[in-house]
This record gives structure tokens, sequence and C-alpha cells, in this order.
């Protein structure tokens, strides 16, 4: 009986690419793979992943809100420099922002010792299924894919704790605790910046002192203290051909603000003014981005930008992405007190229930889901 070798190739190389990445990286591959080598249209230029750190040109310093200021007599102030940030970038970055250096320091050094251990380990919690509480996998959707991105992540679900809790890896051993405090103090920041993005839109009205605070808390509290929380550990192993691919392809994020926390590898880049932008790393800042479900709240005044993930031939690069919104089971519209004759509504209503029959039907590609909810 004859054997068709092409399909026995073809099917050991699925088997190879679907284990991710890393386990790519720890067989010792010297050139990317054809999967995961993106169209020249698509790819970062070779020049600029040369030049990358080394042209001003090519970095961009994000527009810095103190956040300590939000909380002070300048808070009036630092609204505009965060409504500007919002319509000009759809980016900012966060400093003084209460989260401890020692548990910014612990989830970084736990993150990495995740993807350090044996692929038998990392394993365990690989999953296709987008709705799992845990989920380890490679690229975007390794289920509809057609090209891979140089990046494996795991993503758990950190709302409902003790539904979700339990799931979560226990190796290392300290992954639990560490990654538990973190959440939790990355909720109650989220909450604070929500409250400053809500006034700054004139939802709330804003004031230069507290007398709005309780409405504020109210607001918030109400629609996004029970909200869906997800985080997504990225690892990004150097790459021996870091011009043929990427970490991430351009696409936005599905939520209303996303926090990210990165360590001091450059990888993310931002489209502004039809060019990407690397952007600096800040050391134990957040780099905050609007997604999707907050361009739809504001009936598109913020609106959520492509970014994306390059990678490097030298250094491994970690982030950490935590995704906000509205509890899974609500439905997200434009505010409306936003809406008027001048500004009519721009966009359907959606839910995250929406999202994920996308997602697991669709190729997720730049802002295509979003393009699904606009009028």
């Amino acid at each position: 009986m004859e054997t068709n070798t092409e399909d026995d190739i073809s099917s050991s190389e699925s088997v190879i690419h679907n284990k991710g990445v890393k386990h790519l990286c720890e067989t010792g591959v010297a050139n990317v793979p054809k999967k995961y080598i993106f169209p020249v249209s698509q790819r970062n230029n070779e020049k600029e992943v040369l030049q990358q750190g080394l042209s001003a040109g090519l970095n961009v310093k994000l527009p810095v809100i103190d956040f300590a200021e939000l909380q002070g007599p300048n808070r009036l102030e630092i609204l505009d420099s965060l409504s500007k940030a919002c319509e000009n970038y759809g980016f900012f970055q966060v400093i003084n922002h209460g989260i401890s250096i020692d548990t910014i320091g612990n989830l970084i050094d736990v993150s990495r010792r995740f993807f350090q251990q044996p692929m038998e380990e990392r394993s365990k919690f690989m999953t296709t299924d987008v709705r799992a509480p845990v989920r380890y996998g490679t690229s975007f959707n390794q289920r509809k894919d057609s090209i891979f991105c140089w990046r494996d992540f795991l993503k758990l679900v950190c709302h409902s704790m003790e539904d979700s809790l339990p799931h979560w890896p226990t190796s290392p051993s300290d992954f639990r605790d560490s990654i538990l405090e973190y959440a939790k103090q990355n909720k109650f920041l989220f909450l604070k910046i929500m409250e400053a993005i809500v006034e700054s839109l004139g939802v709330v009205p804003k004031t230069r002192g507290n007398e709005n605070n309780h409405v504020l808390n109210d607001f918030v509290s109400k629609e996004f203290e029970n909200g869906s929380h997800v985080m997504v550990i990225n690892c990004y192993p150097s790459c021996p051909q870091p011009e043929l691919t990427l970490g991430m392809p351009p696409h936005s994020d599905y939520g209303f603000l996303t926090l990210l926390l990165q360590d001091e590898v450059e990888g993310l880049q931002i489209q502004h003014e039809g060019q990407w932008l690397t952007v600096e790393p800040i050391p134990n800042s957040f780099v905050v981005n609007i997604g999707d479900h907050l361009e739809i709240f504001s009936n598109g005044r913020y609106k959520s930008v492509l970014h994306r993930a390059i990678v490097n031939a030298n250094k491994s690069r970690t982030s950490v992405a935590s995704l906000h919104s509205m509890p899974f089971t609500n439905v997200v519209r434009p505010s409306a007190k936003l809406i008027n004759e001048e500004n009519p509504r721009r966009y359907l209503d959606t839910d995250y229930a929406t999202f994920l029959d996308f997602l697991s039907t669709c190729q997720l590609q730049e802002k295509n889901f979003l393009d699904s909810r606009k009028l």
C-alpha cells in the first residue's frame, strides 16, 4: 500500500505548529517555517527591523497620564489631556498608578517561568475552545488562521473567580497567588480610569472638585464592577528571521479598555497617521488602549486603533494584556448622551456572545469585527 509522503509531512508540520512557537524554538529551528511567513505587503520593513531601537524617528512616546494627578486638584487639566490622547492616538501611558513594583515584578517573573516549563506542562491547558476559562494557544486562532504569528499565549478568565480560579495552572507553585493579586489591583485601576473616561466624554458632567464623585462611582460600578476581565500572557520568543513574520498582526481589541504591561523589550507598534510606530516602554507603567466596545459606547469619538507586535532576533519578549469590558451578558451600545442630530447613532448593539460567534467562524483581521457593527 502506497503512502502519501507529502500529506504525511503536511500533517507532521501541522502538529508541530499547533504546539506553539516556544516548542518550535525548543526544537532548534533555524529558519522561519512557511506557515509563519507573512506576505511582503504585511511584513515589518526589513530596514526598520534592523533599526528598531536605534532610530528615534520610528519610535513614539505616547501621551502620559499621571494617575496620581487624576485624583488631585489638576483633574480637569488631566481629563483634557486624556480626551486628546483618546481622540488623537487611541493609546496613552499611565504612570503613578499605585500598583506596586513588587506586584508587577512578580507577575512578569512568574509569567516567564510558566513558559519556561516543559511542553508537557504547558500543553495541559492547550485548547481551541475560545470559551475555555484557561486557554494555552498560539497565533490568534489556530483553527482559523491561514498564517500563524510568532506568539504563544496563556489566556485566563479573571472574573467570577470562584469558578475560574480552580482551572488556573498550579505550576509554578506561586502562579495563582501572583496572578490573583495582580488581577485584583489591575481591576481597581481599570475602574478608576473608566471613571475618568466617562467624565472626559461628558456622560457625567466634569467638575474640578469631587461634587460628582458619587455619580461617577455609581455609574462605573453599575456597568463595570462585575464586568468581564480576561488576562492574556504573551510570550514572543526570539525569532531567527524577524523580518518575515509578526508577533501579532494588525488588530483592535474587543473590550472597553486594555491595560498592557510589557517588559523592557520593544515590540508593540501602533498605527498613527499612516505609519507604524514603536511604543517606547516606560518601566512600571501601563499602556492603555481604547477597545471596540468603547468606540461603540462613545459613538465613534474615541476610536480603537490598529496595533501589532513585532519580534526580534536577539531577545524574547513578555507582555500581559488585561482586557476589561462590561459583563459578558450586557449589551454594549452608544451612550444616549452622545447621540443627537449632529452626531447620529453610528453602531449596532453588540454583546460578548456576538464577538465569540464571530471569532469562532471568521478569521479576525484588523477591525473587521467592529466594521460588522457599523450602521
